[in-house]
Formats: C-alpha cells, structure tokens, sequence
C-alpha cells in the first residue's frame, strides 16, 4: 500500500502519526496525485521528487512551511503543476442503510452537468445524484479515497441543503468505507454544513494540479 493511502486508513480510523515535526516525502500514489498534506505536528508531501530537494527548501523547526507559499511555489515549478486551494480535510464514518433523502435522490442522468465535469477531471468512479435544490456526487480521489462534493442551487442556500447532502453521501459510500471532504476553509457555510453531517476535521491539504481548474468541494 502506498504510505500515503496507509496514512489516509489511520486518520480515519483517528489515528495520527507523531507530533513531532517531521516531514515526511513519499511517492506520488498516482500520476494525477501529488500535494502537501499537514496533520499536527507532521506533514507529507507526497510527490515524486528526491527528499532532500523538499528539505533543503523548507526551514528547519517552521512546521507551517510545507503548506506556505514560498514552498508551494517552489514545488509546483518542480513538478510543472499549480496549487489548488489550501483545504481543510475532514472525514466520516460511513452510514448504514439508505439515506433520509433516499426518496427525494435521483442518479444523475446529466453527465455535462458543469459539477459533474469538474469531478471527472479529478476523480474516478465519479457517480452522482440531484435532489431538488442541489447535487452531491462521489469519487475516488487522492490515493482511492471516497471524496464527497456537494452543490446547493443559490435558492435553497441556508436551508439546510448541503448538510442533508452531505449526510446523505456518508450513506451512498461504497462498501462502508471512510468519506473524506475537501473543502475552503473560508467557506464558512460548508464548514458548518460538514460538521453538522458529522465529519471531522484532520489537517490541511494543497493539491497540485495539471492544467485545467481547481474545484472547491462542498458548495
């Protein structure tokens, strides 16, 4: 198992690695995966480049240099990438059973929806459903995690959409796995709406990506 994944399988069991300052440099779990993620104390940056290029450009004893942007800028030129945002990554337990909304949900038959785009471009798997008012989709991810992203329609926003949504998809989660949510940490209302679904906070992720655009999570 890449060390990534088998970090991502203890964070979501809420076990953390030491808090010890360390940064760690591990392979890229896939061509399209490659970032920076930070939990207490500990960072990764997973990409394929050598360990002391990254150290050699992080200063010693700055546990928020990984996630900077004197670094960041660094290793997208190294890599010929771009960063994305700078997430908050939580996650969830999966949920028995169908969710509330089961009778309300409907597979998404429109796969040019511009939501449903955004995903394939960094997901696979991607499967999707609509509910009047909003979308909520899953995908695998970074190191074939299930990714949640979520879209309320302006009109149904502060009605409690997004986090009925979000609820929902811990039920949809193929074979009980963990679901992760990346989301803007100044995107206060899906903050609010990911934690009110139960998800939990872990670290800060950056992802570096290839052309195209980056996607904010949970809408």
């Amino acid at each position: 198992m890449n060390p990534l994944a088998s970090l991502l399988t203890d964070l979501a069991k809420g076990v953390f690695p030491p808090s010890d300052g360390r940064v760690d440099v591990v392979p890229q779990p896939s061509r399209r995966d490659c970032g920076v993620l930070a939990v207490t104390g500990h960072t990764v940056v997973f990409a394929d480049t050598e360990a002391d290029w990254v150290r050699g450009r992080l200063p010693p004893g700055d546990l928020s240099a990984p996630l900077n942007p004197p670094f960041l800028t660094a290793l997208c030129a190294r890599m010929g990438r771009t960063v994305d945002n700078i997430d908050l990554l939580a996650v969830a337990p999966a949920l028995p059973g169908p969710p509330p909304l089961a009778t309300a949900l409907a597979p998404a038959r429109d796969r040019d929806h511009p939501r449903i785009v955004r995903a394939l471009r960094h997901r696979d798997d991607v499967r999707a459903w609509t509910h009047p008012g909003g979308t909520v989709l899953l995908g695998r991810g970074v190191a074939g995690r299930w990714e949640l992203a979520v879209e309320v329609d302006p009109r149904a926003r502060g009605t409690g959409l997004g986090r009925r949504l979000a609820t929902a998809a811990r039920h949809l989660v193929p074979g009980g796995e963990p679901l992760w949510a990346q989301v803007a940490p100044g995107n206060a209302a899906s903050v609010r709406a990911l934690l009110a679904a139960g998800f939990a906070p872990v670290g800060a992720e950056a992802l570096l990506v290839t052309g195209g655009e980056g996607e904010d999570d949970v809408g």
